[in-house]
């Protein structure tokens, strides 16, 4: 597979442009900033971008300027509206990026835009790279997250350097297929995070003690990433978010959207994301939207009559 450029990625040669400064994306540009890289940045509140502008980042006025001075434009946002926008809108990235550029999207977002995207960036003779991530805030600060890109395989190859300061990539396939493996993976999460909130319930019910349950199980096979994210924050009431419930209920939609497309003849029967959903969905009906994904315990805690909400922020 051929790279966009004939050069590999260097910090003293390769320019950055970075949308989406929240909790993941600010600590994975800090990352790049580190590393050496020139970054730029494009941020609807400004003021939100000034630990970094501190660290050496430049500040441009609009995706398209930001594209216009980047050969790799990274975007972490909301969600597929916010993508639509930034990506494919009249001041987007493509109408800002040069011949041979390239936008990649690490927002969990929808397949077949993602698809959109790599048609339109192809077009303008661009390449476009899905590749969400997994790992919350602690792998964003400490460059452990699960990278699942979809596109070009040379041009994911020549993205590995950046890739790499963040985490561990995992090349999916074509377009969109990055976007289905988080969606796949958000599937597995909110699984795991149904089965903890519910356990830590009964055991303490049964009389045991959460942390002693917790060394007790970890280590078996029901041991996984998940637990070690987000328990011990579940046991001490700490519901800060290292990521927003409401995107992954967003994320559980998306999947919902996907096995209900009856143009679709691959289509599948999810009822254990359809479960999770509806549960992480009462805890936005909650007025919790904006608490961690560890949150969810309370809403297995008030379905078995207990209501520790005066506990739920640290």
């Amino acid at each position: 597979m051929q790279s966009p450029y004939p050069e590999p990625i260097t910090p003293s040669k390769t320019r950055i442009g970075w949308i989406g400064i929240g909790i993941m994306g600010s600590a994975m540009a800090s990352r790049l900033l580190d590393a050496g890289y020139s970054l730029t940045l494009y941020a609807r509140n400004p003021s939100k971008a000034l630990p970094l502008k501190s660290k050496g980042a430049h500040l441009a006025n609009s995706p398209h300027d930001i594209a216009h001075c980047s050969d790799v434009v990274f975007t972490i946002i909301g969600g597929p509206p916010d993508v639509r926008s930034i990506v494919l809108g009249p001041d987007g990235i493509l109408s800002g990026l040069s011949s041979g550029g390239v936008t990649v999207d690490m927002t969990s977002s929808h397949p077949s835009l993602a698809r959109e995207i790599s048609k339109a960036a192809r077009a303008k003779h661009c390449w476009a790279v899905d590749a969400p991530v997994s790992g919350a805030d602690v792998g964003a600060r400490e460059g452990k997250l699960a990278i699942m890109a979809g596109g070009d395989a040379g041009v994911v190859e020549w993205l590995s350097p950046l890739f790499q300061i963040m985490g561990k990539c995992t090349y999916m396939g074509g377009a969109g297929c990055g976007q289905s493996c988080k969606i796949a993976n958000q599937i597995v999460g909110s699984a795991n995070l149904v089965g903890l909130s519910e356990a830590f319930t009964f055991a303490e019910r049964a009389g045991l003690d959460l942390k002693t349950l917790f060394d007790g199980i970890r280590s078996g096979a029901a041991g996984n990433m998940i637990m070690e994210l987000f328990g011990e924050r579940m046991m001490e009431r700490d519901f800060r978010p290292g990521g927003f419930v409401e995107y992954l209920v967003k994320d559980l939609g998306m999947g919902m959207d996907v096995a209900e497309d009856t143009e679709d003849e691959r289509v599948t029967a999810l009822p254990g994301a359809s479960l999770c959903k509806q549960l992480f969905s009462a805890m936005i009906a909650n007025g919790d939207g904006k608490l961690g994904l560890q949150g969810l315990i309370t809403v297995i805690e008030r379905l078995n009559g207990i209501d520790k909400r005066q506990l739920s922020f640290k």
